[in-house]
């Protein structure tokens, strides 16, 4: 057995101590891991402290026999999915992003930390329109209609006047094409259009 495992140990059963040597082995890996997506001190360091907060929350759901890496890690790819999510519900971004698309803004007009959290969705908004460039018309439109403007299958094969297994597979097609283009913003673009 060793030091890890023995720390889990004695975390499941209530140790805080060896939660607080849990967070000095694994919290520098964890912010680097999220950092890696987030690109946000901020955003990190919240991340970061929720996800061991759930880990000491969830103690007694950890298994000995289990990585407590992969779990631990797999507490903080939710939370940052949920960052995500949560930023692009707020009404902030979107305004920011209409006004950032149609030309009418430039960067100075919002304040350096508004910016600093949506550079990254404004930097992969740039990828995805120009790996969209890469697309068939007919597989562009499709993505456009189901994934940005939420219209079913059904519906657009009825708008588009084609079998709805012609929009699958052209949908398919173009969630393909636009992984392989994705580059560094291939996670994010999954956790989006998926």
């Amino acid at each position: 057995m060793d030091i890890t495992d023995q720390y889990v140990k004695k975390l499941i059963s209530g140790s805080y101590d060896a939660f607080t040597s849990l967070y000095g082995i694994y919290a520098p890996q964890l912010y680097a891991f999220v950092f890696s997506m987030t690109e946000s001190e901020s955003v990190t360091n919240d991340i970061v402290q929720e996800t061991f907060i759930k880990v000491w929350i969830k103690r007694e759901e950890l298994k000995e026999d289990l990585s407590f890496k992969s779990f631990l890690f797999t507490i903080g790819r939710n939370k940052v999915l949920n960052e995500f999510r949560r930023q692009m519900r707020n009404p902030l971004f979107s305004d920011y992003m209409s006004l950032k698309m149609s030309g009418k803004i430039s960067e100075e007009v919002f304040e350096e930390n508004q910016i600093e959290k949506d550079i990254d969705f404004d930097e992969f908004n740039r990828s995805l329109q120009q790996a969209k460039k890469t697309l068939a018309p007919q597989q562009s439109l499709i993505f456009e209609l189901n994934k940005e403007q939420g219209l079913s299958i059904e519906e657009i094969a009825i708008r588009l006047n084609i079998k709805e297994q012609v929009v699958r597979n052209q949908l398919s097609s173009a969630l393909r094409v636009l992984r392989g283009k994705m580059g560094r913003y291939t996670l994010l673009f999954i956790l989006f259009f998926y």
